[in-house]
């Protein structure tokens, strides 16, 4: 009995949380905020459409709506949750199916519940998004414990959804009176109980596991040996795998999709006559849930324990600067904001300006800045801890190395004086 119910359960999870998205059509619902204003909201959906992309969902439609804050029971106010409605009908009668809808923020179980039974289509939020994106991309043993422990912290508040076509009935004329009088619980309390004991002794398994992993992972670094460590750390897709290619020589999985690394992968590097470890870890994003970073702390004590940080820049996107603060933050709820660090801005190859017409008078915005306008910005704040390359065309690979080699140097001195293979280059 225990079984059957057990399979039963963890058949309604597959349906809660994907773990293979068939190429479905997506609609995407974002809030303009006091916050949030319209460009800002334009840019979050252009990311929630990149990581829809990524799951394998195509994006057919946008719907946004001006709103103080998101309401507590459909997010959306009700007028725009029709329009979304009478879309999806007009697209069944089409015979264009809208396979889900997507909303920007996560959704809380009520608005979640109340969402799918007006809508009547697959309701996912930006966490279960992104959790769908990591159990894809999950290979390793390490990674897969760590996506399932989170999709069962994030499912384990919203499992009432599961289970609204077995909810006990109302009614009775005992001293309780009403629904909800004692003795008149169904089996779908029931079930929602045991699935709540199910994934509270699977979380507790699976966070003995990464107790597990993470003092193999522990003695292994204890093992490594007296090497500077340098982690790659950023935002997602701005080309770190790229990077840890050309400076070890090695083939780390690269894509120009979100989220394409998830383990952390360390490779021996050598420059001249310094050997050091260099670490790709997994790349950070907007909005990022929370128990994922929790799941993901072993894979993320390569960052907190690298003692120099190279922190990687997609320049050519648009919100660049947004995403540095994002990592930036994101760094200091590690603890890491203290590490000594160094931008690289990547991508340059790709970066574009507008150049403003001789009679256009209006304040330059952004898009009219040049890259040699922006280098001499960024190098006058940040001094020589700030490069300008191009992974992808090669650009100035040479001089990371150069300046990787007296970052590592010095810090190699500092950390161990009595080394016994670090020798002075040879004048040529």
């Amino acid at each position: 009995m225990y079984c059957s119910q057990f399979s039963l359960s963890l058949c309604l999870m597959k349906e809660f949380v994907i773990s293979e998205v068939k190429a479905e059509t997506a609609i995407l619902v974002g809030l303009i905020t006091q916050e949030q204003d319209e460009a800002k909201t334009k840019e979050y959906l252009d990311e929630l459409e990149f990581l829809a992309d990524t799951a394998g969902a195509v994006t057919v439609k946008r719907f946004t709506q001006k709103v103080a804050g998101p309401s507590s029971v459909t997010y959306v106010g009700k007028g725009k949750l029709q329009e979304i409605k009478e879309y999806i009908k007009s697209e069944e009668d089409a015979e264009r199916e809208i396979g889900m809808v997507i909303f920007d923020d996560e959704l809380t179980a009520k608005q979640m519940r109340n969402i799918e039974a007006e809508l009547k289509v697959k309701i996912l939020d930006r966490t279960s998004l992104i959790l769908d994106i990591f159990a894809m991309r999950a290979q390793t043993a390490n990674a897969k414990t760590q996506v399932e422990l989170a999709q069962y912290r994030y499912m384990l508040p919203r499992l009432q959804r599961l289970w609204t076509h077995l909810e006990r009935q109302g009614g009775g004329s005992g001293s309780g009176g009403g629904k909800g009088s004692v003795g008149l619980r169904g089996p779908g309390e029931t079930q929602l109980e045991m699935d709540r004991r199910i994934i509270l002794h699977r979380i507790t398994l699976l966070k003995q596991r990464l107790i597990e992993i993470d003092k193999q992972k522990t003695t292994q670094r204890k093992n490594r040996g007296r090497l500077i460590r340098v982690a790659l750390v950023g935002y997602t897709n701005v080309g770190k795998s790229t990077i840890m290619n050309l400076l070890s020589k090695s083939d780390v999985f690269a894509e120009n999709k979100l989220f394409a690394t998830l383990d952390t992968t360390v490779r021996k590097v050598v420059v001249d006559n310094l050997p050091f470890l260099l670490a790709d870890t997994v790349g950070f994003i907007r909005k990022l849930p929370t128990d994922l970073v929790d799941s993901f702390k072993s894979t993320l004590d390569e960052t907190r324990e690298a003692d120099l940080l190279v922190h990687v820049v997609d320049i050519s996107h648009p919100d660049f600067e947004e995403q540095i603060s994002v990592v930036e933050k994101t760094l200091g709820e590690l603890g890491c904001a203290d590490k000594p660090t160094m931008i690289v801005f990547n991508k340059i190859d790709a970066y574009h300006w507008i150049d403003k017409e001789p009679d256009d008078l209006t304040p330059p915005t952004k898009e009219n800045v040049t890259l040699d306008e922006l280098r001499r910005t960024w190098m006058a704040k940040l001094n020589d801890n700030c490069l300008f390359i191009s992974a992808k065309e090669k650009i100035n690979i040479e001089e990371l190395r150069s300046t990787l080699y007296s970052k590592v140097r010095e810090l190699h001195v500092q950390k161990y004086p009595y080394n016994d293979f670090l020798y002075e280059m040879e004048e040529k």
